[in-house]
């Protein structure tokens, strides 16, 4: 039995809905228990899903993995394969057939006994799916970047907020020891002021000649896959490999994609503003130059160099080289680095300097378990939709100055340039019809 369904026959036999608390307490009925059991819809089950994201619900206790979702009927089918191998380990019988395939999201989201959803689709589809989820009273996990607009951001946000849904922006990197170690000293002033914050994310796109149009693939709802995107004949290396979970061409495509600068990006751009104190907000300048490639399908950019800066006069600079995080003040400097997860600083002593009762302190727990206990208590993640918004609009705002090629001036409150109307017509998208934020 799920927990909405232990609920509801609970209900019944009490006649009091209020009197009820949302989850019965793991104390009460165990861990595993039906109150305690969160039940989880996997929407998008491509390489990041079937590898990664599937994996942690499908070991936790407390979850069970009801539905899987794709356009792709080979995905959908190694998906379902997969969560109906794992729980039949846990039968007597050695037999489990109870995973629903769905392939148009919305038949899933229509389910009354699925808790929340995970959506692991191409980025040009996130807030449509989430934004629909919310509406449909479920908790929401999904992959970063959260958008392909910053008007699309901002909506995604109000729309979780409006409807009082739990959001995990899904990016591991606040799970970090070390990311989560250099935020709390700096947070707690043991570099002194902050002045300036580096970023860097690796290369990793690169360009390639245009493409011509091939037969869509039996398996694949090609309509379903571009859906708010605008519509371009099917190729490809515009979608993802046949029957493989190699790195697919969509990201870096920019009708799909914006490539390694918020790919990338949303990672280590949003652990420099948590330790800036300002992952709610947003800088107030923004300049950049990048490189992209001639012409072809894949024309996202090969190489950046952005700078900003903040109301409090911290200077970003942020740049394709190796995936780290350094934040410099007045008195020494840290620096987090993501291929060995290593943290140094100078002087050294910063390292060692005990975190007090009173001082700062910053959780350090797996962002899915962050997801799945925030369901639990109806409390905040670490990375709500505020927060994933506001980091990939700091990579969008560095792209769209790149774009028209001058300063920018961005009020963060408003959300919009005060400068230049030009950049302000590149805050967001159309959606092809009948999709809608």
């Amino acid at each position: 039995m799920t927990r909405r369904g232990f609920l509801k026959s609970a209900t019944a036999a009490t006649g009091a809905v209020l009197a009820l608390p949302t989850i019965i307490p793991a104390r009460v009925l165990g861990a595993e228990a039906p109150g305690n059991r969160v039940t989880i819809g996997m929407i998008g089950m491509g390489r990041q899903a079937y590898h990664s994201n599937l994996k942690f619900f499908l070991n936790a206790a407390d979850v069970q993995v009801t539905a899987v979702c794709d356009v792709d009927t080979w995905r959908l089918d190694n998906a379902r394969k997969a969560v109906e191998k794992h729980y039949a380990k846990e039968r007597a019988s050695g037999t489990f057939k109870d995973c629903s395939t769905y392939r148009d999201f919305r038949e899933l989201l229509d389910r009354a006994d699925i808790d929340a959803v995970m959506i692991s689709t191409p980025d040009h589809w996130h807030v449509p799916m989430a934004s629909a989820a919310a509406r449909a009273g479920k908790d929401i996990c999904c992959e970063k970047p959260l958008t392909l607009s910053i008007a699309g951001g901002r909506a995604l946000s109000d729309t979780v907020r409006r409807y009082n849904r739990v959001f995990r922006t899904d990016s591991e990197f606040r799970s970090h020891a070390c990311f989560q170690k250099a935020c709390e000293l700096v947070l707690n002033g043991r570099i002194g002021k902050v002045h300036t914050i580096r970023t860097g994310v690796p290369a990793g796109d690169v360009g390639g000649p245009p493409e011509p149009e091939m037969p869509v693939p039996e398996e694949l709802d090609y309509d379903m896959w571009v859906g708010p995107a605008p519509y371009t004949p099917y190729t490809l290396k515009g979608v993802h490999p046949r029957q493989s979970y190699s790195r697919p061409g969509w990201m870096r495509v920019p009708e799909y994609c914006e490539g390694m600068v918020t790919n990338w990006g949303a990672h280590l751009n949003d652990i420099a503003q948590w330790g800036n104190g300002t992952d709610r907000t947003g800088p107030v300048e923004v300049e950049g130059t990048g490189k992209y490639p001639r012409d072809g399908l894949w024309n996202v950019l090969l190489s950046f160099d952005i700078k900003y800066k903040y109301a409090n006069g911290v200077r970003l600079f942020y740049n394709i080289s190796q995936p780290h995080v350094r934040f410099e003040g007045t008195e020494g400097w840290i620096q987090a680095n993501y291929n060995d997860r290593s943290i140094k600083a100078e002087p050294t002593s910063i390292l060692k300097s005990p975190i007090g009762p009173d001082e700062i302190h910053l959780p350090l727990k797996h962002e899915k378990r962050d997801f799945i206990d925030a369901i639990k208590t109806r409390g905040q993640t670490l990375a709500d939709a505020e927060v994933g918004h506001r980091t990939n609009s700091l990579c969008q705002l560095g792209h769209i100055a790149i774009q028209v090629g001058r300063k920018l001036e961005w009020d963060p409150d408003a959300e919009r340039f005060t400068n230049d109307e030009i950049a302000n017509r590149l805050l967001s998208r159309p959606l092809r019809s009948p999709w809608r934020l």
